[in-house]
């Protein structure tokens, strides 16, 4: 039975417009990354073929990284905080031990103790080392934070300020304080016999007191506030691991969606729904 007018049309326009589709595709098909995918996408029985879009890679590989320097980061203040809660425990060691030797002056003052007792003497010389000690051992990894005899190194430089990396390009310093730099060498237990000699051991213990009580002080806020920012950036670090992680599972359209889009609106479809 001969066509119509009307049939021979349609089976020319169907067939024109699929032999521009093969056309466009071929060219696609011929080579590069690009066409491989597209052979995959189209002709692979593999349900799990991978669509790339080189925009997408990089956004998510620059999230990947950044949340790996922020939560080294994040290590490396924890670090800091370790370091500031070590000094402050080497400055209570050494609180204590003032303590103690205002203790044994109160004492000789009120009769308690004698101040020309050896015993006497031999405690407030062992309290005095026990605090130099504090000071020359306090350390973190080789870093020694009061003792400024020893800083001017690659880890803290001669103003006792150790550079911590805290940020992805950016660090700040935290500074420890000279504690060897306080008069304890005037600590003198042949001092305690006498009224006058042992008033001026009372002020010097006192105004050392005032002095460590004000350094732990510095310390203690300083650890705490460190151990506040370590948080914060591993909290930082996790949510930049969820924005690569929900870039990779939702991406924008790939490079080849939007190839095989232009083949299908270039050439127009089989059936033109709008006739």
């Amino acid at each position: 039975m001969a066509l119509s007018d009307l049939e021979r049309y349609l089976v020319y326009q169907s067939s024109s417009q699929l032999f521009q589709q093969d056309l466009i595709t071929n060219a696609l098909f011929q080579g590069g990354e690009v066409g491989r995918n597209l052979r995959n996408l189209i002709f692979s029985e593999n349900e799990n073929v991978s669509l790339t879009n080189p925009y997408d890679e990089a956004i998510t590989g620059t999230l990947r990284a950044d949340s790996r320097a922020v939560k080294q980061n994040s290590r490396n203040v924890s670090e800091a905080s370790s370091m500031m809660g070590i000094a402050k425990e080497g400055v209570a060691g050494i609180q204590t031990a003032l303590e103690e030797l205002a203790q044994i002056i109160d004492d000789i003052n009120s009769g308690t103790l004698s101040g020309s007792s050896a015993t006497v003497k031999d405690t407030y010389n062992n309290l005095k080392n026990q605090i130099l000690g504090y000071i020359s051992n306090t350390e973190y990894n080789g870093i020694y934070m009061l003792d400024s005899t020893k800083w001017g190194t690659e880890q803290i430089d001669s103003n006792g300020a150790v550079y911590i990396q805290a940020f992805i390009n950016d660090g700040f310093k935290v500074n420890f304080q000279a504690v060897n730099q306080l008069d304890f060498n005037s600590l003198d237990s042949t001092k305690l016999a006498t009224p006058a000699d042992l008033n001026e051991q009372k002020a010097l213990v006192d105004n050392l007191a005032a002095s460590i009580d004000t350094i732990h002080e510095i310390y203690e806020n300083r650890e705490s506030g460190l151990t506040q920012q370590a948080v914060q950036l591993e909290s930082q670090s996790a949510l930049l691991a969820q924005a690569a992680e929900k870039r990779r599972q939702s991406p924008t359209k790939s490079m080849e969606s939007i190839l095989l889009d232009f083949v299908a609106t270039t050439t127009g479809s089989i059936l033109d729904e709008s006739s």
